[in-house]
């Protein structure tokens, strides 16, 4: 998910804040700034959440989305700096007791 929303006025940030926040509630994860990630285990799966974005899509702005397979997104190059390793990026399930 790419998104480049304005802030100029309080209402263009509460969108901003809203749409992000929308997101992390959903699962995604921070590449960059304004780049989100998810990992979409099914095609069905990945509609819904699609049908989601673009219902609480916010009022101006651009904001785009690209799929990728899991064996695209582990080629991915890193030319300068590094991938985040303090993000889980698994489908596993974490129990702490």
């Amino acid at each position: 998910m790419f998104f480049d929303l304005p802030t100029l006025t309080v209402e263009d940030r509460r969108n901003y804040r809203a749409f992000r926040k929308l997101l992390i509630t959903n699962g995604f994860i921070m590449l960059q700034e304004s780049v989100y990630c998810k990992m979409m285990p099914s095609p069905s799966v990945e509609q819904s959440m699609k049908n989601l974005l673009k219902r609480n899509k916010p009022p101006a702005g651009l904001v785009q989305s690209l799929t990728v397979t899991e064996k695209q997104f582990s080629k991915m190059n890193y030319i300068i700096g590094k991938a985040k390793m303090d993000v889980i990026d698994s489908e596993e399930h974490i129990i702490i007791l």
